[in-house]
């Protein structure tokens, strides 16, 4: 079964940068879509960037509102890992962040449509 795992969450301050790493491991993973959410207390788990791989076509990527200009999301050489830099960040960016992943490149908008789910990294952005 397919395990993810988040690093790289941590206090920050307001403008700085930041970069969360999840890492796959389990049964190959070759096509596939991986992404974050994140969820802010009080609130509904929301998505932040989703990145979606075949080995035909390379890969896609999808931001949510919040990260669109801000964060990037990529995919480490060995195809297991995927990466979201986070820049600029804001108070507003504080909440714990989510790695999702399916073996599908379907780009899915929700986190109950996806099968695997890391445990999850604090992100605390301090104004």
């Amino acid at each position: 079964q397919l395990q993810l795992e988040e690093s790289g969450g941590g206090l920050v301050q307001a403008g700085g940068s930041l970069r969360l790493s999840c890492s796959a491991s389990g049964p190959t993973f070759t096509n596939y879509a991986m992404g974050y959410f994140r969820q802010a207390p009080g609130k509904e788990r929301e998505l932040v960037a989703v990145l979606t791989w075949n080995t035909r076509n390379g890969g896609m990527t999808y931001y949510g509102d919040s990260a669109k200009g801000r964060f990037t999301i990529s995919r480490g050489n060995t195809g297991n890992t995927v990466y979201l830099q986070m820049n600029n960040v804001k108070p507003e960016d504080t909440g714990s962040y989510y790695c999702a992943a399916n073996y599908e490149n379907l780009l899915l908008r929700h986190p109950y449509e996806y099968a695997y789910r890391g445990p999850g990294t604090q992100v605390t952005v301090s104004a």
